[in-house]
């Protein structure tokens, strides 16, 4: 996936970058580029400064320092020389780009009756990399599937930031619309809605999905989620909703209004496990009312994207063995 991002830096940068160890490249998560500061990269669930000739380095002492050209000419690629025409995505302090990767932006910012109306004098970059990760799932379906309904259970993916919970959900979502229900074949996929808000579980480009989300999936763009759920209820019937990181109270309503109308809701938050969620001000009280019946718990303990524990709507653990008995 780096190969697709790379184009996007400025000549110095991409040279010190090609210079990497492909065993370190190909397992790039982020690129942080900061003015007159240590070139930094994340991978693995590691970091590490990097020098001019592609070292990698434990201290900042030697690394390189991208200097104000670099960041004005990244700022030009990634904008497509116009600041203006991406003004409504720098007031959150990111931009997508083409394959679903987003671009951290921090700088100076500009307000607007006490609200960021942009970001300017941008000084700091932080890339993090998309990456289409096929069959992660497969660990989880079986355990949120609800045999009895033939559906899914509504179902919570927690984790904090960058343990793979975009990456679980997009793969879920393949699954649910291709139909893989593992022993249940007589099963079809269900249509799938995606609100999309940050352009990273579908990665659209034009509209169109980058990654592969499944043949029975309709995904609303760059959309806030609150307002997508609901367009998508209106507009194309989805038996499944997908949303990342719900949070605000306008979202657990419309998680609320998608349940009322008998569509099934996966999603994600960011927390440490799930007394965290209990004890978050918004979502306690979907918690509270046993909305979701499913927890999926993510970690880094043996790497990101660890299944930590599958947890029911009291908050008991499942395992094989209840899964055998329910679908016996």
């Amino acid at each position: 996936m780096l190969q697709s991002i790379i184009h996007m830096l400025p000549d110095t940068l991409r040279n010190i970058i090609k210079q990497l160890p492909s065993s370190i490249s190909q397992n790039i998560e982020e690129i942080r580029i900061r003015e007159n500061r240590p070139l930094e990269i994340g991978y693995s669930g590691t970091y590490s400064f990097i020098s001019k000739q592609g070292r990698m380095l434990n201290t900042p002492k030697e690394a390189y320092l991208p200097t104000h050209q670099d960041i004005i000419r990244l700022l030009n690629i990634v904008t497509n020389h116009s600041m203006y025409t991406i003004e409504e995505e720098l007031k959150r302090g990111f931009i997508t780009v083409k394959g679903g990767h987003r671009i951290g932006l921090s700088g100076r910012t500009v307000l607007e009756h006490g609200s960021v109306k942009q970001i300017r004098d941008v000084s700091s970059f932080n890339i993090r990399i998309a990456r289409e990760v096929i069959g992660v799932g497969r660990q989880v379906l079986p355990f949120i599937m609800d045999i009895p309904r033939k559906t899914v259970h509504h179902t919570l993916i927690i984790s904090p930031p960058q343990l793979g919970k975009t990456t679980l959900l997009r793969d879920l979502s393949r699954m649910i619309s291709y139909g893989s229900w593992e022993n249940q074949s007589s099963w079809m996929g269900l249509k799938v809605g995606i609100v999309d808000e940050r352009s990273e579980i579908a990665a659209c480009y034009k509209g169109v999905p980058y990654f592969d989300v499944g043949p029975r999936t309709d995904v609303l763009d760059s959309c806030p989620k609150a307002e997508g759920m609901m367009m998508l209820i209106r507009s194309m019937s989805p038996e499944v909703l997908i949303v990342d990181e719900i949070g605000r109270e306008e979202d657990v309503k419309a998680v609320h209004e998608a349940v009322h109308a008998g569509i099934r809701v996966i999603t994600t938050s960011h927390a440490l496990n799930f007394e965290d969620i209990k004890n978050r001000p918004v979502l306690k009280h979907l918690c509270a009312q046993g909305i979701f019946s499913r927890y999926v718990v993510l970690s880094r303990r043996r790497g990101i994207g660890t299944v930590e524990a599958i947890l029911d709507h009291h908050g008991n653990q499942l395992n094989q063995k209840t899964i055998e008995k329910v679908r016996g």
